[in-house]
């Protein structure tokens, strides 16, 4: 068995992970950082893109408001490559309570919040599509962030910091001698190869999944994998987020994202957080929800549908018996030494995407205490790597770089302006990407044909550069068409089933898909 040794293991490479990962390597730690899968393929790349501005949580959870406005703040100058300094809005529907109106301004003032309140007529004037009948508006600090951009800059600067990262390694054994965690053996799950690795301390930060991971360490971590359905709608329907003024419920936020729309989002606990499944009564209700805030929402061509589990973890014994609308989505550190008696190993559980640095610093702190070491946090001023010009992600820029690319340079993706330069300097970060990973880097497939018009050319690009053997080149392909299937099943009306039914002529009648050679 291949054997590392390390100072940090951080099980789970979502954005928590990462930003351990971030952070322990700033700070002089040697760090390695496993995920069963590929890196943000859980909660952290299952989303709404939502950059939190506080006001979700100001009335109904005033602490998690505050760590979102000021990590709000940090993020703009740490990661602005990976923003869209779109703004939000909170307006008051007609469904809607007025007098929640004030005491969200008074709380969200209270929590440090940029807000202020501006005339309807105003916010109407900015979002057309709006409900002409609103009858509050609130502009606050809301963005879009690229989860899959984010992580792989806080990745990217880890490594540059000597950090080993491992995708697709499952942790199959944690290494416990007596009272003590040592480390951990992982599985590769391409090769099926088990590598050791013994760590001075293990960070448990798999998200929705860390109850497993304790359970390896025979402790107990009281996870809830809240369930949350989103829905992709063809085109952006408003510059900036929209959010409903009341309490937190389903379907209250409509975020852009790049090209499209999101609606968003349910929340009902899973026993199982890979519990991923939408339903058709999912779907029907966020397309209502949205009618609320954009009238015509119904009209609007769905092109994904999708769900993520997200990290609940109760504060008190009468919090457990609650909605998960009554969970606080600040975040908790536990010290499983203090709390359970096993040394080395530390689990973060909790919190937002958007709190993730305040996250990594917080659990880093609890890491050197127990290593004996001593290091100043360096995550609040450090800026990630491709964010460095402090120039904010625009909408226009993928449009701007293909009108200048060089005539021998093809488009591979129409949809979202992916070029064959672009696939190459990807697929060279890294020599074993799967089709589904060059989506999460590049974005392809991921516009209205769903990659029936691109997924073929990447695989057969790869197939003629010796990356991908024929039998892999037709298995990654079936695997990704059949991943894509699953987003569009339970939307298949109007526009977007006509889109199907053209893709499924192109993939069953073109290339005769289900029986390529093995």
């Amino acid at each position: 068995m291949n054997a590392l040794d390390t100072d940090v293991l951080v099980i789970g490479g979502g954005s928590t992970g990462a930003g351990v990962a971030w952070d322990s390597a700033l700070r002089g730690l040697h760090v390695t950082l496993v995920d069963r899968q590929d890196f943000a393929t859980g909660t952290s790349g299952r989303f709404h893109g939502l950059l939190h501005s506080g006001g979700r949580y100001a009335v109904k959870d005033p602490g998690s408001a505050r760590e979102c406005a000021a990590e709000n703040r940090i993020l703009r100058q740490i990661a602005a490559d990976c923003l869209e300094d779109t703004g939000g809005l909170f307006v008051s529907t007609p469904e809607d309570d007025l007098d929640y109106a004030d005491r969200f301004l008074a709380a969200a003032r209270a929590a440090g919040m940029e807000i202020d309140e501006v005339p309807v007529g105003v916010a109407l004037r900015d979002e057309p599509r709006l409900n002409p009948k609103i009858r509050r508006a609130f502009r606050v600090q809301d963005g879009s962030i690229d989860s899959w951009k984010m992580i792989s800059a806080l990745l990217r600067g880890a490594q540059a910091h000597g950090a080993t990262v491992l995708p697709y390694h499952k942790v199959v054994r944690v290494i416990r001698q007596g009272d003590r965690v040592e480390g951990a053996v992982m599985e590769d799950q391409r090769t099926g190869e088990e590598v050791r690795v013994n760590a001075g301390c293990v960070v448990n930060a798999a998200g929705a999944w860390s109850g497993q991971v304790a359970q390896l360490a025979g402790c107990e971590v009281g996870v809830r994998p809240g369930k949350g359905v989103m829905v992709a709608i063809n085109h952006r329907l408003a510059r900036a987020v929209l959010n409903r003024c009341h309490l937190p419920s389903d379907g209250d936020i409509i975020v852009p994202v790049r090209t499209v729309s999101v609606i968003g989002t349910t929340d009902h606990p899973v026993a199982d957080p890979d519990d991923t499944e939408c339903s058709p009564e999912e779907v029907h209700q966020m397309i209502e929800a949205g009618e609320l805030l954009v009238p015509g929402f119904k009209e609007s061509r769905a092109l994904r549908v999708w769900s993520g589990s997200r990290p609940l973890l109760p504060k008190t014994e009468g919090a457990a018996g609650a909605g998960d609308r009554e969970v606080s989505r600040s975040h908790t550190v536990l010290d499983h030494g203090a709390r359970d008696g096993v040394e080395g190993l530390v689990t973060i559980a909790g919190g937002k995407f958007t709190t993730l640095r305040l996250m990594a610093e917080d659990t880093v702190d609890v890491v050197l205490r127990k290593l004996g070491r001593e290091a100043e946090c360096r995550t609040r001023t450090e800026v990630l790597p491709g964010s460095e010009s402090h120039h904010f992600y625009w909408i226009g820029n993928r449009q701007q770089e293909a009108e200048t690319d060089p005539p021998d340079d093809p488009l591979i993706c129409e949809c979202e302006l992916v070029s064959q330069h672009d696939l190459d300097t990807v697929v060279a970060r890294r020599p074993n990407w799967r089709l589904d990973d060059i989506r999460r880097a590049l974005r392809v497939g991921m516009g209205p044909c769903q990659g029936g018009f691109c997924a073929f050319r990447v695989a057969g690009m790869l197939h003629q550069e010796g990356r991908y053997g024929r039998a892999e080149a037709n298995s990654a392909l079936r695997e990704f068409v059949q991943e894509r299937w699953k987003g569009v099943k339970v939307i298949s009306w109007g526009a977007q089933a006509r889109q199907t039914r053209l893709d499924r002529w192109i993939f069953e009648g073109v290339y005769d898909l289900e029986h390529l050679p093995e």
